[in-house]
């Protein structure tokens, strides 16, 4: 939990109120869930095979708050998806390279289907409402090259240690802009990022949620 310490140094459970969000912290001083927040997910989802939790960092102010989004199921724990929207400071203090190292961390030890780093905004402005949109960063869980994705400003291979010993490649991250954080209000943000969605898509590589 250390790596997302920029977007926050407290989490709380998201709920209809910022009164009842701050009742239930996420985690304790050692990084696991607390009994409280167990409890209400618990309460949530009984009885249910998929699961969904989602976190704020619990900040007010223009441009500091922050979620954190994962969604399991029963029978492919650790983790299915994972989302990361910001506000905008939070991605400025870790800077990109501590949010490929972020979603490396991920990735490595929840391996989900995706990973995607925007804000809720972009949802709107992505091409496809049935799948994962690129937003600034979207992690899959397959090696892709720049013969296949020419429009990524980076795409950045995530290492694992395998069953013998040795790292290989469990997925890609697939960034849209690299010289600043992505702005979903910047046309030209937005378009890089399309057309690498269509990119994906028109080669089967971008799932649909259907299909997750």
């Amino acid at each position: 939990m250390n790596k997302t310490a920029a977007f926050g140094k407290n989490w709380f459970l998201s709920q209809d109120t910022k009164e009842k969000s701050f009742l239930y912290p996420v985690f304790d001083a050692s990084g696991e869930l607390t009994t409280a927040a167990e409890a209400v997910l618990e309460a949530e989802f009984k009885g249910e095979t998929s699961r969904f939790l989602s976190a704020w960092n619990g900040e007010l102010g223009d441009g500091e708050g922050a979620t954190m989004a994962l969604g399991f199921s029963d029978s492919d724990w650790p983790a299915r998806t994972f989302r990361i929207s910001d506000k905008g400071q939070g991605v400025k203090r870790l800077g990109i390279d501590g949010v490929k190292e972020l979603l490396s961390l991920i990735a490595g030890s929840l391996r989900p289907v995706f990973i995607t780093v925007a804000r809720n905004q972009y949802f709107k402005k992505q091409v496809f409402k049935d799948r994962p949109g690129v937003g600034w960063m979207l992690y899959l869980p397959r090696v892709l090259t720049t013969q296949q994705v020419p429009e990524a400003r980076a795409l950045v291979p995530v290492m694992a240690t395998g069953e013998q010993g040795k790292d290989k490649q469990i997925g890609t991250i697939i960034v849209s802009v690299t010289d600043e954080p992505f702005n979903d209000e910047n046309p030209e943000h937005v378009k890089i990022a399309n057309a690498i969605e269509i990119r994906l898509v028109d080669q089967d590589l971008l799932p649909r949620y259907v299909d997750i």
